[in-house]
């Protein structure tokens, strides 16, 4: 076997975290382990890595695994980058598939904000379609203390800066991030060590994207002045989760609390309470009739 082709057990976690994650995903979804996990592999590094990595667990854990690519049409590169992620694929024997946004940003919206959610539709309409149930993104401990600090730098709230979720279920699809807790130094050795191909975004480079000027002019001098910077924000990411899980329960028992009917308050009762706890009550109960 050469040292690019899936095979048996990998090292950077991958069994640990597919397992992991399907643990995670019946304990979300209430269903039977799954045997089918998608990868969500737009060609890059971490993806590549994930993609190699839950390829080479497959055989052990008895799974099928295959890749779902999103093609944004906002790069011209992005025609070469399906063809590497097939390619890819092909030479490693998974079943890929792929899907291209359509339309445009409208006006006010973010080019990344419509990106995500595009990408998101499109890979959980390509899971659905091959029954799959079971998602894995490839963001890591670098991406999320990233997510934190641009979180912090809008002034988000504890839900805000609780980032992003090691698993969600939305739409029916159990969406996981195994190497959440993961450095990136391990996911770069892990490429070294079989010598993966990727491809480059140069997007990544482009400082109009917050999260781009974030990764060039802020993280080195940052991690030169505080080494642990990407240990100590992912941690404090993960203890605003847990306050806003916290601030969740609160906020849904304390509108249950003062649900006079369907769509109404006890204004006399939200009154007691401290502006704060009015705030998240509130909050809360017009989630609950929006939704």
């Amino acid at each position: 076997m050469n040292a690019g082709a899936p095979g048996s057990l990998a090292p950077c976690g991958a069994a640990a975290g597919v397992t992991a994650a399907r643990a995670d995903a019946v304990a979300c979804a209430g269903t039977a382990a799954p045997r089918r996990v998608a990868v969500a592999a737009s060609g890059g590094r971490d993806s590549t890595a994930l993609l190699h990595c839950t390829a080479r667990a497959a055989a052990v854990l008895g799974i099928e695994v295959h890749a779902l690519h999103v093609h944004h049409g906002l790069m011209p590169q992005a025609d070469a980058w399906q063809m590497h992620v097939e390619r890819q694929c092909r030479r490693w024997r998974l079943p890929f598939a792929a899907a291209r946004l359509d339309g445009a940003p409208s006006r006010g919206d973010s080019v990344e904000a419509w990106a995500r959610r595009g990408r998101y539709r499109a890979l959980a309409a390509m899971a659905r379609a091959r029954g799959i149930g079971l998602v894995l993104l490839a963001h890591h401990r670098r991406d999320q203390a990233e997510t934190f600090l641009l979180q912090a730098l809008r002034g988000g709230g504890a839900a805000g800066l609780a980032a992003m979720p090691r698993l969600a279920l939305r739409e029916g699809i159990t969406w996981a991030r195994p190497w959440l807790e993961m450095p990136r130094a391990a996911i770069d050795a892990y490429l070294q060590r079989h010598r993966l191909a990727c491809v480059d975004d140069s997007s990544n480079q482009e400082l109009r994207y917050a999260r781009s000027r974030l990764r060039r002019l802020v993280w080195p001098p940052l991690l030169e002045a505080f080494p642990d910077a990407e240990t100590t924000f992912a941690r404090a990411a993960q203890r605003a989760a847990a306050e806003a899980e916290v601030l969740a329960e609160i906020g849904a028992a304390d509108a249950a609390a003062l649900r006079a009917d369907v769509r109404a308050l006890s204004l006399s009762a939200w009154r007691e309470f401290s502006a704060a706890r009015r705030a998240n009550a509130l909050r809360i109960w017009l989630a609950g009739v929006l939704d």
